[in-house]
């Protein structure tokens, strides 16, 4: 059978070919055409090279991945592969050969579907590896468990005391989450499971997810892939079983201060046993486009590659080192045993058998398949250690804080035909520090129990709800202040007559939202937290898990409930902050919360009228239309839902799906952004099965 290509109406691939290694050069093959700028970006950010076309901007990007030594661990892993799952090993290395394939197509001229990016940099397509794709894995998900929150951690225990943990414990600025929610076929009018949600992570242009469908005579997968990885890893639908993940806001990566001292011979580490062992050390140069070379001094202890520090300390003198262990740079296992098994895989018990070999992100799965099966279980490895381990920076030089083993993964059912994801407590509750407030889940559920029966066609409503529960943190103290007068006293009356939608076009949103970020700044400013706000001179990668004004932001709704905040008068703190909002506004149009609420999705190569033409949105970080600012920085909103799905167990052609930009990565491309309108108004577009409804492209070329 000759390898083809199809697309639908929103450009979308579907390939076709004879077996899964024909097929994976044509993922390849088809992706390197398509997004042949944004895989080049994500192959040199994985290598520690994007600075060299990019420029200064990235140095801090890439002084991390060689520190933190992606490219040497995806080695390490895909070596593995090969010599454990040789079968797994050959597909990733067709998808390769596609990609290259691809690429080169492109390196030989200009073309009119070429990426201009390129020519503005200067930058010509290299050579990808056998083990590019899991460098790239683990390029994007190496910050997805929020690691350096164990740093803000032990900066506000130190300043604040134990309790401070509990108080600012709450999903960080730089991790990520998602919605999901499983209904099973008792609560559809089809009789056939539904599955649902939509993954929050920072939105790139192009997008972090690839929509694409992969058929052979062994299987035929629609679903979300990540461009650089074969496979479809995260939400995939065969036709006889779905399945879709969230984040389990599990804690698997531990932080280590070291002791290191320089000898003749090199660098030293001291270790539980009292003594020192040699660390491995090199330097690695760092090009950066327009400025001088950075020489990387890369060290390694027995516990993981030092991240921050060295012998000298910090680089403002602080005596500091931390390394970091992370599960695949210990085991040499990156979990790319599973990706085939999930293709293959026919009904939930497959499923199940897949997500054993599941590795990094540890995740919540939910799967449902023809049969009635279903799934709701944690998928990952998360290493058993002591306590300290999972929420401060621990001594490497005492012992105790040695792994010991895996944690056995929980599992568990629906509850009256439902279950729900969305980074709260549950069911990976005993594998994390922090997670998501209960809001987004709770509202999810309360949507769903508003009636008995659900379609395909009815679930997009959920995606895009705006209630805001949060709000009743500040709102209540709102509800006791006395005494105001004029303007303030209008504004009150105003935001407790609200109906906590945040609404691109709701004025009242825009008024919540000025006050929160007044009291967010006005507790900021507050002496009790002075020592937080200038934070110990970390890589400027984890400085975002240090800003105090996103942690505050955050942590908004503990920090105004909490019995007692270090003698911090909230009630007056919130009047104050109602009364500069409020003269604020006096002799100003009413603004909407949209006017501010935008879309800032990051783009390598920025264009100067990105934000002039961001889009309004409505949701905001609580919300179940997750757009996240940052209460009291700004209402930009980095973060939102990087895709939309509902997979119909019934009939898959009834599924739907929607991503933020479109299905190509080249600008001016008609299927560049042609998605957006219908992400910004919460519509989803078919997901097409019939290839007599589709259009062949090509059939894609012999291998080289």
């Amino acid at each position: 059978m000759t390898t083809e290509i199809h697309r639908d109406a929103w450009g979308v691939p579907h390939l076709r070919a004879r077996d899964p290694f024909a097929l994976a050069r044509a993922q390849g093959l088809v992706t390197a055409r398509d997004r042949a700028w944004q895989l080049e970006v994500e192959r040199h950010r994985a290598q520690g090279t994007s600075a060299s076309f990019l420029g200064p901007g990235a140095l801090a990007w890439d002084v991390f991945a060689r520190r933190v030594r992606l490219e040497d661990t995806a080695r390490r892993c895909q070596a593995a592969l090969t010599e454990q799952d040789p079968e797994t090993a050959a597909w990733v290395a067709a998808y390769v050969d596609g990609v290259n394939e691809g690429l080169a197509d492109i390196g030989e001229g200009p073309s009119p579907g070429a990426a201009p990016e390129f020519a503005r940099v200067g930058l010509a397509p290299g050579r990808w590896e056998p083990w590019t794709p899991l460098a790239v894995w683990l390029s994007t998900h190496i910050l997805f468990a929020g690691f350096p929150a164990k740093l803000w951690r032990e900066e506000a225990v130190r300043h604040l005391g134990p309790e401070a943990v509990g108080l600012f414990a709450t999903d960080g600025p730089g991790t990520a989450g998602s919605n999901g929610w499983l209904v099973a076929g008792e609560r559809t009018v089809t009789g056939h499971a539904l599955l649902a949600g939509d993954p929050h992570r920072f939105v790139e242009d192009p997008g972090v997810y690839q929509q694409i469908r992969l058929a052979c005579d062994e299987f035929d997968v629609v679903g979300l892939a990540v461009p650089g990885v074969p496979g479809i890893a995260h939400f995939g639908h065969t036709g006889t079983v779905a399945w879709a993940i969230t984040n389990a806001m599990a804690d698997y990566q531990d932080l280590y201060r070291e002791r290191l001292r320089r000898t003749g011979a090199g660098v030293e580490a001291l270790g539980p046993d009292g003594r020192w062992h040699r660390a491995a050390r090199h330097t690695e140069p760092v090009h950066v486009a327009g400025e001088d070379t950075v020489e990387v001094e890369v060290l390694e202890t027995d516990r993981g590659p030092v991240i921050a520090g060295g012998p000298e300390g910090l680089d403002d003198g602080t005596p500091l080192a931390v390394s970091l262990r992370y599960p695949p740079r210990v085991t040499g296992d990156l979990g790319f045993g599973a990706l085939l098994p999930l293709l293959r895989a026919r009904r939930v018990t497959d499923v199940d058998r897949a997500l054993d070999a599941w590795a990094e992100p540890v995740n919540v799965v939910q799967a449902a398949d023809t049969e009635g099966g279903v799934l709701h279980r944690v998928a990952g490895r998360v290493p058993v250690r002591a306590a300290d381990n999972r929420v401060r920076v621990v001594p490497a030089w005492e012992p105790g804080h040695e792994w010991t083993g895996w944690h056995p993964l929980p599992r568990a059912g629906l509850t009256d035909g439902v279950a729900v994801m969305a980074n709260q407590r549950g069911v990976a509750a005993g594998l994390g520090v922090e997670f998501a407030p209960p809001h987004r889940a709770d509202r999810i559920r309360a949507l769903l129990d508003e009636r008995r029966t659900w379609s395909a066609a009815d679930l997009p409503a959920i995606h895009t709800d705006t209630h805001l529960a949060s709000a009743a943190a500040l709102l209540d103290l709102l509800t006791a202040l006395d005494g105001l007068t004029g303007p303030a006293a209008a504004l009150r009356e105003r935001l407790l007559r609200w109906d906590r939608r945040m609404d691109a076009d709701s004025e009242d949103a825009a008024a919540y939202a000025q006050v929160r970020g007044a009291v967010v700044r006005r507790l900021a400013a507050q002496p009790a937290f002075a020592a937080l706000r200038t934070p110990p001179a970390y890589p400027e990668v984890l400085q975002p898990w240090l800003a105090l004004v996103p942690r505050i932001g955050y942590a908004l709704e503990h920090l105004l409930r909490t019995e007692e905040l270090y003698g911090v008068d909230r009630p007056a703190l919130v009047r104050a902050a109602l009364e500069e909002v409020a003269h604020a506004r006096v002799g100003h149009p009413p603004a909407s919360w949209g006017d501010t609420h935008r879309l800032a999705a990051w783009r390598a190569l920025p264009e100067p009228e990105d934000e002039a033409r961001a889009p309004a949105l409505s949701g905001d970080h609580d919300c179940v239309l997750c757009t996240s600012a940052v209460p009291g920085l700004t209402d930009l909103a980095a973060r939102g839902p990087a895709a939309r799905y509902v997979w119909d167990l019934a009939r898959r052609e009834d599924s739907r799906w929607v991503v933020p930009h479109g299905a190509h990565g080249t600008p001016g491309h008609p299927h560049h952004h042609d998605q957006l309108p219908l992400w910004l108004r919460g519509e989803l577009v078919p997901v097409v099965t019939d290839w007599a409804h589709l259009e062949k492209e090509s059939d894609a070329p012999p291998r080289r």
